[in-house]
C-alpha cells in the first residue's frame, strides 16, 4: 500500500509532531508543580534528555506518547494502514533507544519513571504514582 500523501505533505505533517512540550507533558508538569515539587526540563547532559528532572533526588520522568513509544494500550498498539513496515521498524527503534537510555541513566545512579500518555486520564492514580516515585 502506498502513502496517501505526497512526500512534501508528509514532511510537513511530521514536522508538526512535537518532541517536547507536548500536551501530556505539560499536563504532568502542571500536576507536579501543583504538588509542590520543583524540577528542571530536558537536561541535555543526561541520556535521553528526560522530560522532567529532579537533580537533587537523582530522579527523572519521561512522558511518552503511547503510539510513538510502543505502549501496549489500544492507542499504542495501533499499526498505521499505510507504510506499516516502516512504522513498525521505527517504533521498535524508539523502544530500543528508550531502553538503552534508561540503562544508561540507571548506570549513572538515576532512577526513572515513565508516564504513558494514556495514564494521564486517571489523575488520582497518576498523582499517587508520582508522589510514591519522588518520595521513595
Amino acid at each position: 500500500m502506498t502513502d496517501v500523501f505526497p512526500e512534501s505533505k508528509r514532511s510537513w505533517i511530521m514536522s508538526r509532531v512535537r518532541g517536547k512540550d507536548t500536551s501530556p507533558e505539560l499536563f504532568v508538569r502542571s500536576l507536579i508543580h501543583r504538588l509542590g515539587y520543583r524540577f528542571r526540563l530536558h537536561r541535555k547532559d543526561l541520556p535521553g534528555k528526560p522530560d522532567i528532572v529532579f537533580p537533587s533526588r537523582k530522579k527523572a520522568i519521561f512522558v511518552h506518547g503511547c503510539f510513538w513509544h510502543g505502549h501496549e494500550c489500544y492507542r499504542g498498539s495501533r499499526v498505521p494502514k499505510t507504510n506499516n513496515v516502516y512504522w513498525k521498524e521505527k517504533i521498535e527503534r524508539n523502544v530500543g533507544r528508550d531502553k538503552a537510555r534508561q540503562r544508561e541513566l540507571d548506570f549513572l545512579g538515576w532512577r526513572t519513571l515513565i508516564i504513558w500518555e494514556c495514564q494521564i486520564k486517571d489523575v488520582n492514580t497518576l498523582q499517587s504514582t508520582i508522589v510514591s516515585f519522588l518520595e521513595e
